[in-house]
């Protein structure tokens, strides 16, 4: 049995039994009495019902025939990591794009932004302790640093450089080495499960938080400048001084020999980058016995092979964007969408294959069905969304205005809605409601026919910063699903165990069928979703790099 053959297998059995659980609708007979003439789209669902006819067509289609997980091992296994502009990234889209296609969605292309930056890949990595003991390392490079000329074996050193007052301490030092800079990492005892699902209070708590202002992605992943801009200046250091190859932990979440691999700053893809040395993450606990072992002064000598290349053909990026088209309503709009990018040390599984998968699907069920869509659907896969939602602003300003003065354009008008998925693979619970209270009593209709899929939940509250923070600072109605949280704030998202087993196919087939639905939903109701005030202007800061 091949590999194809062996993944409808398993969702055929799990459809088998999901779906009997999701037809959990009213009946045949009190659906007549709901909605007695379902095919003119004149008499669509009003804004407090749903259309359960439609839902029941949906529900078929992403249960019973579904190509989520087929899509989602494409992207993971076959495609691999696709960090931003990288060839990974672009021979995943082009893929991505023909899936599209042969679904016969009809309008599919790429919309170019940036510039970004260069495009980087890593094709080699072997890194052994050869002494006291040998041992292989787990690692990964930090993207957009450069490699090792071939094969290179050196000792390693520790060193306390915090401030630029310790330059002088080590100039003169560490030629040919291999530095440790960071101190030994504290893995406390695991008490709590790596992976878990919402509970009834979990889900409770959520909708009783209040709203939160959120916080912008830019400044973790973005590169933010260090204070006065140290560690470019750490780096530079480093490379004068003739620094084979700098170790650091992998830690953040108590991964337990995983290594969380992000954080790139901004000035590493530049066209024009810092000097700097070959940089390699690695787990907490092999890096802690490295320290151990140098602290008691035994040498620890090290052979590492780092291969990377740099692609700098376009320093431009680009979005995917693939439309079905609406009739009486078509120039107005719906979108849905997910971060197509990832980092680069697993595979992008949960964060975000599983959205784009989802969505993909979705657009996929819509076009199946044949369900008659009064407005445009709009699938939007965005890039340099780890870079600080890079391609999703950029859109917006080419699209809708510019939030820095809050100057709008005619299309932002035209827009109803756009939904987004960036929580990992787990199912949909529920969705935040991004402090637009209005859309309450409209959502609870759309929700309960899933209320048997475990669709029960609204919460005020905005949500972590991803991409549909981008249209919501601009005034667009953006709406982020809640997930259970399975592993992705703990071992999977940003490590290396991000792959396609932390992928749950159950959750995936039903994720794809709610997101279809509320898309249908939005698409086909009398008028556009109700607005949040606008915004104020939001000046864009001065950098100080």
């Amino acid at each position: 049995m091949d590999g194809f053959t062996r993944r409808r297998a398993l969702t055929g059995a799990l459809a088998a039994g999901l779906f009997s659980a999701a037809l959990a609708l009213p009946s045949a007979q009190s659906r007549t009495q709901a909605k007695p003439d379902p095919a003119p789209v004149a008499q669509a669902a009003r804004p407090d019902s749903a259309d359960l006819d439609a839902i029941t067509r949906i529900k078929e289609e992403a249960l019973q025939r579904s190509q989520v997980m087929d899509t989602l091992w494409y992207l993971t296994d076959v495609h691999g990591p696709r960090l931003t502009n990288s060839p990974g990234l672009k021979a995943a889209a082009t893929w991505a794009q023909s899936r599209l296609r042969d679904w016969s969605i009809p309008s599919v292309r790429e919309e170019t932004w940036g510039p970004f930056g260069r495009g980087w890949a890593n094709e080699k990595l072997t890194a052994q302790v050869l002494a006291p003991q040998p041992f292989p390392l787990i690692a990964a490079p930090r993207a957009w640093t450069p490699g090792t000329d071939g094969t290179v074996t050196a000792d390693a050193v520790v060193t306390a450089i915090r401030t630029d007052a310790d330059f002088a301490t080590w100039t003169g030092k560490l030629s040919g080495k291999i530095v440790l800079n960071q101190p030994a990492v504290d893995i406390p005892l695991l008490t709590a499960p790596l992976a878990r699902r919402f509970t009834d209070q979990d889900l409770v708590d959520l909708q009783v938080q209040p709203v939160n202002p959120g916080r912008g992605r830019g400044a973790r992943a973005g590169g933010a400048p260090t204070a006065a801009g140290f560690t470019e200046r750490l780096n530079q250091f480093f490379a004068r001084e003739g620094v084979v190859a700098t170790l650091e932990p992998g830690t953040g979440r108590n991964n337990r020999g995983a290594i969380l691999v992000h954080n790139a700053p901004a000035a590493y893809w530049s066209a024009n980058p810092p000097m700097m040395t070959p940089q390699l993450v690695v787990s907490s606990e092999q890096y802690n016995r490295m320290v151990r072992l140098v602290q008691g002064k035994v040498p620890v000598r090290l052979e590492l092979n780092v291969q990377n290349r740099f692609v700098g053909d376009s320093l431009d990026a680009f979005n995917i964007v693939a439309e079905l088209p609406g009739t009486d309503k078509a120039a107005e709009v719906v979108m849905l969408g997910a971060h197509f990018d990832s980092w680069h040390s697993g595979t992008g599984a949960v964060d975000n294959a599983a959205g784009s998968a989802a969505m993909m699907e979705a657009m996929r069920i819509l076009k199946a069905t044949g369900l008659r869509l009064r407005r445009t659907v709009r699938l939007v896969l965005w890039t340099g969304e780890e870079q600080g939602l890079l391609g999703s602003q950029a859109y917006v300003k080419e699209h809708f205005g510019d939030p820095a003065a809050m100057t709008l354009k005619p299309e932002h008008a035209r827009v109803s809605v756009y939904f987004n998925m960036d929580n990992g693979s787990g199912a949909i619970r529920g969705v935040y409601l991004q402090g637009n209270e209005a859309v309450r009593p409209i959502f609870a209709a759309w929700m309960e026919p899933f209320r048997s899929l475990g669709m029960t939940t609204m919460a005020i509250r905005n949500v972590a910063s991803t991409d549909h923070r981008s249209l919501d600072a601009i005034g667009i109605p953006a709406f982020q699903f809640i997930q259970d949280p399975l592993d992705y704030g703990s071992n999977a998202h940003h490590t290396n165990n991000d792959v396609y087993e932390r992928v749950q196919p159950e959750d995936m087939m039903k994720n794809a069928a709610i997101a279809a639905s509320f898309v249908y939903h939005a698409a086909v109701r009398d008028e556009l979703l109700p607005r949040k005030p606008l915004p104020r202007p939001q000046p864009r800061p001065v950098s100080t790099q």
